[in-house]
């Protein structure tokens, strides 16, 4: 992408002195999904009994930064290691690697992730399949756990997480994917969208009464323009569901009504602890406007809906050859590619979202903003 220039020299001239800086961020505790996991999802399916079969620990995952796959669901960096490369902060691992020092943060996401309790889905027989335990509430236990570690008394925490940055989500993609796998209608999967926003709005208010002052929180990203759903949902009659860029209409405007309602929802909290600062971090546009204008981004236009790594077919994406399993290959360079496997994104796609989040204008405030840039 051309953009990579431009962050390039943002990046540069940002770092130097950052970490020294009192108006900086010390350290960042992300919890969400895949689109920010650093490698929990490998160890908790590592952990099933029997195991549950991953494929993101193998190549090509990672190829484009780490050379080899670390757990994240992209080619290379997501935007959680933008975010801390800004700050002058280590990449985040993932908290159940049982690191010994934690002080400048780490990575509770688990891909799946739910806003929801995952036995609400279960008891409610909308999948027919055993979850992993990773909701929104269990990473909250997760870094509750943790805190001793963090800091050696409650007013100590306090004064450490005043300098934390603390990433809710994106939640909300798993709840909605798995009641529209279900069968249910647009509004059935609509219904849920208040719970999911409560959930999360929870959630931020928990790390707010627990000593966070700076919260960021993403919405949906147009799950309409995935390649997997795209490709799932191709052999349905979908005439006239289809948007001018090719996405499909009904999932999207679930994701839009879940970003509005919880950008009420921030705004609400924002009156109610107005010491706190919450961002609401837009993941919808930036994915719509890089599909919208391809060519400007780098993107080949033909290819704006296809995945980067994949076994074929009309999106580059075949269940039976996802990336990562014998079958499915990468394409030459995944820097013109928004979608990487279909359903998560490219580091350089990840790239344009954090700078977005950073500078503005996908982000309300914009990051960067509140540290008096």
């Amino acid at each position: 992408m051309d953009l990579t220039l431009v962050f390039s020299l943002l990046f540069l001239s940002c770092l130097h002195g950052v970490s020294s800086d009192p108006r900086y961020f010390t350290s960042l505790f992300t919890l969400g999904d895949s689109y920010i996991d650093a490698g929990n999802f490998v160890i908790m399916a590592a952990r099933m009994v029997p195991p549950v079969a991953v494929w993101h620990d193998k190549p090509p995952y990672g190829m484009t930064f780490f050379g080899h796959p670390t757990g994240r669901l992209s080619d290379g960096r997501i935007i959680t290691d933008f975010i801390a490369e800004q700050f002058g902060l280590p990449l985040l691992q993932a908290s159940l690697l049982k690191i010994s020092d934690v002080s400048k943060g780490v990575d509770f996401a688990v891909g799946g992730a739910t806003a929801i309790d995952v036995d609400f889905y279960e008891r409610n027989k909308l999948v027919q399949f055993k979850l992993l335990n990773n909701s929104l509430s269990v990473q909250l236990g997760w870094l509750e756990e943790l805190k001793p570690s963090i800091c050696k008394a409650k007013k100590v925490c306090r004064g450490c997480f005043s300098k934390a940055l603390f990433f809710v989500g994106e939640f909300g993609v798993n709840d909605y994917n798995f009641v529209w796998s279900a069968g249910k209608t647009e509004d059935e999967v609509m219904s849920h969208v208040p719970k999911v926003v409560e959930n999360i709005a929870r959630a931020v208010e928990r790390l707010i009464n627990g000593g966070a002052i700076h919260v960021l929180v993403p919405g949906n990203p147009p799950n309409g323009c995935s390649p997997t759903i795209l490709t799932l949902r191709s052999s349905l009659n979908q005439t006239g569901n289809y948007d001018h860029i090719g996405c499909l209409s009904d999932i999207n405007r679930v994701a839009m009504h879940h970003n509005s309602m919880l950008n009420a929802s921030i705004g609400a909290l924002r009156g109610k602890y107005p010491h706190a600062r919450i961002i609401f971090a837009d993941f919808y546009e930036p994915i719509i406007t890089l599909l919208k204008s391809p060519n400007q981004s780098g993107v080949i236009n033909p290819d704006a809906l296809r995945a980067c790594c994949g076994g074929g077919g009309e999106y580059n994406w075949n269940a039976s050859a996802v990336c990562g399993m014998p079958g499915a290959t990468a394409c030459n360079d995944p820097s013109t590619f928004v979608s990487w496997d279909g359903v998560h994104y490219t580091e350089a796609t990840y790239r344009y979202i954090a700078q977005g989040w950073l500078h503005g204008p996908f982000a309300d405030p914009p990051i960067l903003s509140e540290m008096g840039h």
